[in-house]
């Protein structure tokens, strides 16, 4: 057997995924250029606050409700022909999510290095 570890596995998709800083995802949400996607739980949320103009889809649901027939796009809430923005709390969920949606076709995709740490102490108002 063998088991790639977490670091293997984000090494990995490092290489294959667009990273973004912090005042780069401002600048698109604040253009309006992107779906800022919130993957952490609901209990971080609840403990540290919600990035405002983000929308909240858990990393366990992500493909569900990224697929294009999902209530989300039919209600308007994500736009499919905007670049798709992930965060986590620090980067590792985010990374891999990323590669989760470009395996699912996805080309605009991207993740916030640092997550929302380094958000936080950005631009970006927390609610």
């Amino acid at each position: 057997m063998n088991v790639k570890s977490i670091q293997t596995l984000v090494a990995e998709a490092m290489q294959e995924i667009k990273t973004i800083n912090a005042d780069e995802a401002y600048k698109m949400v604040d253009e309006n250029n992107c779906n800022l996607i919130d993957i952490r739980d609901a209990l971080e949320l609840k403990n540290t606050g919600k990035v405002e103009n983000s929308v909240h889809i858990t990393r366990g649901m992500l493909e569900i409700y990224l697929d294009p027939n999902s209530v989300l796009f039919q209600q308007g809430i994500l736009d499919s022909n905007k670049e798709m923005v992930l965060f986590c709390a620090g980067g590792v969920r985010s990374a891999l999510a990323v590669k989760a949606l470009k395996n699912m076709g996805y080309n605009k995709v991207s993740h916030i290095e640092g997550g929302f740490g380094a958000m936080s102490q950005s631009k970006f108002k927390i609610i």
